[in-house]
């Protein structure tokens, strides 16, 4: 037992260094880091490396619990509430880049002499791994290049989230694709139903409670979401189902609550970490690619972004969204997912792919994040160069008029004023808010961790969205990207594990037009946010001492 612990330490520790190293590598490069970690692998594996870790099912144990955690955050992130107010052009433009792609893939693979029957299944895998596009890849480059607001980035993420949607309806039917039994497939269907709607019900009325008892204690939030993880994981794999769509659901059931985005922001280096080992064992399974194999690769990652281009730009065309915008939103989503990795790597789990298939795909993968990489950095400028031939061939927008935006999910009610943090500031500028001007509340959105403040808030007409400055990656969810003015209007007094100066470093990236005032404890602190980018700093002890002297000099006039 002793010998099993200290290779299984010395294979995570491998793993995590040559992850690291790989990856700066891949940073230097401007490649994704999800290059760095399987590269990391294929170094460290026997097939074409060094044959340094000897334990692959150390690592595979420890990666499971990375993927659990990875399909967590996924469902923390598919809030079905705003699914649903999503339009019908974006659940047709998901619907139809699903169906295409799938439809195409298989074709295209039928004609190369890949068939599916009896056991085999590696068209319909092959179709379903196509079609699906790299959250990770996409939401970071887009968060980069400060697109996620924009109509190809608002389409691109809605087809994201569909894509999710589908990924989890086939791990749903994955089990039973060996003896497709209607009865089945419709029971396992029933189950995953079944247990959603259990794990809503708990979520509303007893989850709920007890995010609202511990939410000033950001930790327990954490260990409590994670526990529900493992319970509702446990719950799917003793009634049949996989753990990884345990992990799914139990995500969805609290993504529609407020706690959703901090749970996500806190996990998100967990996550990393086992994510990471994850993907390196997805590595040192990788074969030594013969001429052939590499040369179908290519042809592959050139393929899904032909079928991006065939299955998005023309519905979004004849969605009246713009040429552009299609062909944008194409570019984006063209790339395979590491979703996609994880359903080959379960299908080959339960026997219906084999080997050759789940090396084209990692391999195909690898190829593709790289190509599509460029192709985001440069997707305004290969679109409009697309756009240039196709207006000479007589395809273009009827009239600019038509480009009718994505919808805004809170069109009527915008909140482009932010106030961070309810506290005696904060707390001020509500009250006057309240009383001297009550039609800006409609304006103005609160970001607060203390739940008891919701109702308060609500009734004054705010709106109010939990979060724990201390990781503002919480923002990103929140979705404060076009924000007009942000206050922060806590000092680093009442600030916990993070500073104004650091703060105003995220803010700037996450609302890059907005106009930011802080709160600052001193003379020194405030010269330097402003110096950083702040609009306005105040520092409320030189206000105080200002009104004191108005006070006094009032005072004199009296005695």
């Amino acid at each position: 037992m002793e010998h099993h612990s200290i290779s299984l330490l010395k294979d995570i520790a491998l793993g995590i260094i040559f992850a690291t190293i790989l990856s700066h590598i891949a940073r230097i490069l401007k490649q994704p880091l999800i290059l760095g970690y399987i590269l990391g692998g294929v170094i460290l594996g026997k097939e074409m490396g060094f044959g340094l870790v000897t334990s692959e099912e150390s690592i595979e144990l420890i990666s499971e619990i990375g993927l659990i955690l990875l399909l967590f955050i996924i469902g923390l992130e598919i809030n079905l509430t705003e699914l649903a107010k999503m339009g019908k052009s974006m659940f047709t433009l998901g619907v139809m880049q699903f169906i295409l792609c799938v439809s195409f893939s298989m074709g295209f693979f039928a004609l190369l002499g890949y068939s599916m029957g009896g056991n085999n299944f590696d068209l319909l895998y092959i179709g379903v791994a196509l079609s699906l596009s790299s959250t990770l890849i996409v939401v970071k480059l887009l968060q980069d290049k400060i697109e996620i607001s924009t109509v190809a980035g608002k389409l691109t993420i809605g087809v994201l989230v569909l894509q999710d949607i589908w990924a989890i309806l086939f791990m749903g039917l994955q089990p039973n694709l060996l003896d497709p039994n209607i009865f089945k497939i419709a029971q396992s269907i029933g189950i995953i139903f079944i247990i959603l709607v259990c794990a809503f019900v708990i979520s509303r009325y007893v989850l709920k409670y007890i995010y609202e008892a511990c939410a000033n204690r950001p930790e327990l939030v954490v260990l409590t979401s994670i526990s529900w993880c493992f319970i509702i994981c446990g719950v799917a794999d003793k009634v049949g189902l996989s753990k990884e769509m345990g992990a799914l659901i139990a995500g969805m059931s609290i993504a529609a609550y407020p706690y959703g985005t901090d749970v996500i922001s806190k996990l998100i280096g967990i996550r990393d970490f086992f994510v990471t080992l994850f993907f390196v064992s997805l590595g040192l399974k990788v074969q030594m690619p013969t001429l052939s194999m590499l040369g179908l690769a290519c042809v592959v990652a050139l393929f899904v972004v032909f079928i991006r281009l065939l299955s998005i730009a023309p519905v979004v065309f004849l969605a009246k969204r713009g040429l552009k915008n299609g062909l944008v939103t194409s570019l984006n989503l063209s790339q395979i997912s590491e979703f996609s990795l994880v359903i080959i790597a379960l299908g080959q789990g339960y026997g219906h792919v084999t080997g050759e298939v789940r090396s084209l795909i990692l391999n195909s993968m690898i190829l593709s994040s790289v190509l599509s990489t460029y192709l985001i950095i440069f997707n305004h400028e290969t679109a409009g160069f697309f756009t240039k031939i196709l207006n000479k061939i007589g395809i273009s927008d009827r009239k600019k008029e038509e480009q009718i935006k994505v919808e805004s999910t809170d069109e009527e009610g915008k909140r482009d004023i932010v106030l961070l943090g309810y506290f005696r500031i904060g707390q001020s500028l509500v009250n006057y808010v309240s009383d001297i001007s009550p039609t800006l509340a409609d304006r103005i959105l609160v970001v607060d961790y203390n739940p008891a403040n919701k109702n308060i808030l609500l009734e004054k007409g705010f709106r109010w969205e939990y979060a724990d400055l201390a990781h503002p990656d919480t923002l990103h969810h929140i979705g404060i990207h076009d924000a007009a003015i942000v206050i922060c209007s806590i000092s680093d007094v009442f600030l916990k594990g993070i500073t104004s100066q650091r703060l105003l470093e995220h803010l700037k990236k996450i609302s890059p037009e907005a106009k930011f005032i802080m709160i600052a404890d001193e003379l020194e602190q405030k010269k330097n946010l402003i110096n950083n980018g702040a609009y306005k700093v105040i520092v409320p002890g030189e206000i105080t001492g200002e009104f004191l002297f108005d006070l006094l000099v009032t005072t004199m006039r009296h005695v």
